[in-house]
């Protein structure tokens, strides 16, 4: 299989021997880039198309609903300036990313974005939505100008979609630019704005001037009364979008206690706002003036889920000012949404998987009848033992072909 795929990707007819996440073991036919039928294991005859992938756990495809492919693999410093982030809070990293990309040229934004976007695809994911900063100055679009071409040089391997990023003092006039230029929706940061509400009105104006979705980064610090999410679903309800509307981080909704959080998150789910939790950079950058009973940082992800908010979870920073690690690994965000957020490892999938799809309104996928042929499958002996581990031994179908396929060895030495 490895071999074939330098030619391109594979079609899939058919799938043999797999175990699903309930741990029952079956046979999936794909037809039109769609689970068709799921039948008894081994019962699907030999064809051009069929693959034998026993011992192999299969789920929906990874979604990483919340990415930043214009800073990611930036933690080492950008060409020639010899500057590294060094470690620190959100203010922190967002000064070191504003001095750091003064050093990146659109052939290394691509290269890093290009790069980013492939290692994700190796690990699982088939569909990403990376928000993309504005620059400052006469030439605001040159991250945006790579990623759109890494969105475009990728689209028969995964689907990219890309919300434009402005900081609050962006011109107006270059949000609307990045929208016309190839962006997909309008993103921002209203928490970080002198009046985050007249902020918020003005990304929604433009979301809605141009008939495309909203995707902001909400509240990302731990002051339960910063609750612009809150405003957003309000907007929702008033005057609906075009697109899908989404909230990113969400921090204070995890210091907020009730009464007021579940009249919040009931808010959010009556308005069809998703929220994306962002564990492994929220656990990095909140907290940094709270050395004692450190807060997690995350959002308030059973609250959401008890009261019907679709939940999405993604790796968010990779390896830049803002997270100086992650793997670009859905199965690691699982993890961490088990051990930092209580959920169960089902939930903890539902989130990486279909949750990411949601918020991106991207058709349901998984080895169901009806699921789009979206798939990931990990060697592994069931659904909580793929997850603990991370195998490296993955398949990875998106839109009913093999677009990745990795394999490992491991050799121990001989004790007499």
């Amino acid at each position: 299989m490895l071999d074939e795929l330098t030619a391109g990707p594979l079609a899939v007819t058919g799938l043999r021997g797999v175990q699903l996440p309930d741990g029952s073991v079956h046979d999936l036919v794909i037809v039109d880039a769609l689970v068709a039928e799921v039948l008894p294991s081994q019962t699907i005859p030999d064809a051009p198309g069929v693959f034998d992938l026993d011992g192999h756990v299969v789920m929906g495809a990874g979604s990483e609903a919340h990415a930043h492919l214009d800073k990611a693999m930036s933690v080492d410093g950008i060409g020639d300036s010899g500057m590294t982030p060094g470690y620190g809070d959100l203010h922190h990293a967002i000064e070191q990313w504003r001095l750091i990309s003064e050093a990146a040229d659109e052939a290394d934004y691509h290269r890093r974005a290009k790069a980013t976007a492939l290692e994700l695809l190796s690990n699982g994911v088939t569909a990403v939505r990376s928000h993309c900063n504005l620059n400052d100055g006469d030439e605001p679009f040159v991250g945006l100008t790579a990623l759109i071409r890494v969105r475009d040089e990728l689209a028969p391997l995964m689907d990219i979609e890309i919300a434009v990023q402005p900081a609050p003092w962006s011109p107006t006039a270059d949000i609307a630019g990045a929208i016309e230029l190839g962006a997909d929706i309008i993103g921002g940061c209203p928490h970080l704005a002198e009046d985050p509400e007249a902020e918020l009105d003005r990304l929604v104006e433009l979301a809605h001037h141009f008939g495309v979705g909203i995707d902001i980064h909400a509240d990302e610090q731990l002051t339960p009364t910063m609750l612009s999410v809150r405003s957003l679903a309000r907007h929702a309800l008033s005057r609906p979008f075009a697109g899908t509307v989404t909230a990113g981080h969400c921090v204070s909704l995890g210091v907020l206690a009730d009464p007021m959080l579940t009249q919040v998150v009931t808010e959010l789910a009556a308005a069809g706002v998703g929220v994306v939790t962002l564990p492994i950079t929220n656990l990095y950058l909140q907290g940094w003036e709270h050395p004692v009973a450190t807060p997690r940082g995350l959002t308030a992800v059973r609250a959401l889920l008890d009261a019907g908010v679709v939940l999405a979870a993604g790796g968010d920073n990779i390896r830049d000012p803002f997270n100086p690690v992650g793997r670009a690994d859905p199965l690691e965000t699982a993890t961490l949404l088990v051990v930092a957020g209580h959920l169960s490892i089902e939930e903890a999938v539902a989130a990486v998987t279909a949750g990411g799809r949601a918020v991106m309104g991207l058709p349901v996928a998984g080895p169901f009848v009806g699921g789009a042929a979206d798939l990931l499958l990990c060697k592994g002996t069931s659904l909580s033992d793929v997850v603990a581990r991370g195998p490296r031994d993955r398949v990875v179908l998106h839109r009913g072909q093999i677009v990745s396929a990795s394999t490992s060895r491991t050799v121990t030495a001989a004790v007499s």
